[in-house]
């Protein structure tokens, strides 16, 4: 490779594949998650919360290898694989709860609670969106904030999880109105939506758009201090086949667009995906100035 690419929001080029091939070289026996730690460190690859970043630089070595520019040792067999969270409901009672059919107004003033990873109340959450979610769930990824939402009695009402942005979304990045530049360096100020799950046996008008009202209004004090930057702007994808998303609008969120019907993948557009509505719902009044042009 000749010229530099930005490559996951990094510039690429002659220089960085040389460290990278010098890293191959001088640990032939490295596993692939060896080699992506060793990187994030050797490129001082940490988040704005400290952490560092392997995962992305596995990511990164991964689109390297695809594209041919490097070669990976083989993937080992016995490395093992990601965790799934378990759905068994071991953590519940032995019966479904009974249905919640209340006005809103009774279960005011919710308890939204900021779930801390080892708490046990995580791994409720976690169990709640595996069983119970459409999507399943399997771990968050990356800098991520997950609240379970009670009644003023402590009874379970809903789950919601905030997670990385995409990458790239054409509909949203021209109402941004963003270079690829600025995208890449300012990314992180955008959370995504990723889980929002109502309890199956919770039926209460109005319930969902309170919610993510709530929500929206914390959300990026919460981030600040769990990772040390703010948030600018929340989007979500709605499954349109599914969902008409009449929560989020509600909420103030705003369609900006649909997707493709299409993976990031799929290089001979031969992979169908659901369609998708684009929602997105700005938390500062001048977030599209904020994004392009303001240092962060």
């Amino acid at each position: 490779m000749k010229e530099a690419r930005i490559i996951q929001g990094r510039t690429i080029g002659p220089e960085e594949l040389g460290e990278i091939e010098g890293l191959l070289k001088a640990h032939p026996n490295w596993s692939r998650w060896r080699l992506s730690r060793a990187l994030a460190e050797q490129w001082q690859w940490y988040s704005r919360g400290g952490q560092l970043k392997d995962m992305a630089a596995r990511t990164l070595l991964l689109k390297l290898h695809e594209r041919e520019l490097i070669t990976l040792p083989p993937r080992r067999r016995g490395f093992p694989p990601r965790r799934v969270v378990d759905p068994t409901p071991d953590l519940f009672e032995p019966e479904t709860p009974k249905p919640i059919e209340e006005a809103l107004s009774s279960l005011r003033p919710l308890r939204i609670h900021l779930l801390e990873r080892r708490s046990g109340a995580y791994k409720i959450f976690q169990s709640y969106l595996a069983r119970h979610h459409y999507l399943g769930y399997g771990g968050p990824v990356g800098e991520n904030i997950g609240y379970l939402i009670q009644d003023n009695r402590g009874r379970d009402l809903a789950c919601v999880l905030f997670g990385a942005a995409a990458w790239k979304c054409g509909d949203r990045d021209q109402w941004i109105g963003w270079t690829a530049a600025q995208r890449s360096g300012r990314l992180h100020l955008i959370a995504n939506n990723s889980r929002f799950l109502i309890l199956p046996w919770v039926r209460v008008p109005h319930l969902a758009s309170h919610i993510l009202g709530r929500i929206t209004r914390r959300l990026s004090k919460d981030w600040q201090v769990k990772y040390g930057h703010r948030i600018e702007l929340l989007e979500t994808f709605v499954q349109c086949d599914r969902f008409r998303g009449t929560c989020y609008r509600a909420a103030n969120w705003v369609e900006v667009g649909r997707t493709r019907g299409r993976t990031r993948q799929d290089r001979h557009h031969r992979i169908e995906v659901p369609i998708k509505a684009i929602l997105i719902h700005p938390l500062h009044p001048q977030c599209r100035l904020r994004l392009c042009h303001e240092p962060t």
